[in-house]
């Protein structure tokens, strides 16, 4: 929980939580294309709009401890390979988009053994590479099982 938002609780990244007996990871952040117009314009820009490096060292701690085993991860962004280039802006010089998170998170999804996979920030719906990536479509995860 964030003292500016008490009604909203947030889950950390890199923390491994357990949901009905999954294993769930969520791993924020991702680069804003639009940055520079937002900053331009008086719009909200957060510096820490990716991960930093304390947060990475702290997913792969976690994840070193979890033997690379998760059931779920919860990410922003995808990883490098997982790209859905063809919903990308058109005319957007992908040159000065920062990728640094999507190129950390390959060398996550390259060594972890993981069930589902799912993401946003590209505003699409799409499967890439075994990753869901949900903009308005929504889905239960980690269902409790019901009993009989």
């Amino acid at each position: 929980m964030e003292e500016q938002y008490p009604n909203i609780l947030f889950a950390k990244d890199g923390e491994i939580y357990n949901f009905h007996g999954k294993k769930v990871m969520p791993i924020g952040g991702a680069y804003s294309v639009d940055k520079y117009y937002r900053i331009r314009n008086g719009l909200p820009w957060f510096e820490s709009e990716q991960p930093d490096e304390v947060i990475k060292e702290y997913v792969e701690q976690q994840l070193d401890k979890a033997k690379w085993n998760v059931d779920i991860v919860l990410s922003h962004t995808v990883p490098i390979e997982a790209e859905p280039v063809w919903a990308f802006i058109p005319g957007l010089d992908q040159s000065a988009v920062d990728k640094t998170t999507e190129k950390w998170l390959q060398k996550i999804y390259d060594r972890l053994d993981f069930t589902e996979w799912y993401a946003g920030h590209y505003h699409v719906e799409s499967e890439e590479c075994g990753i869901r990536i949900m903009y308005e479509d929504y889905d239960e995860i980690c269902a409790e099982k019901e009993k009989f």
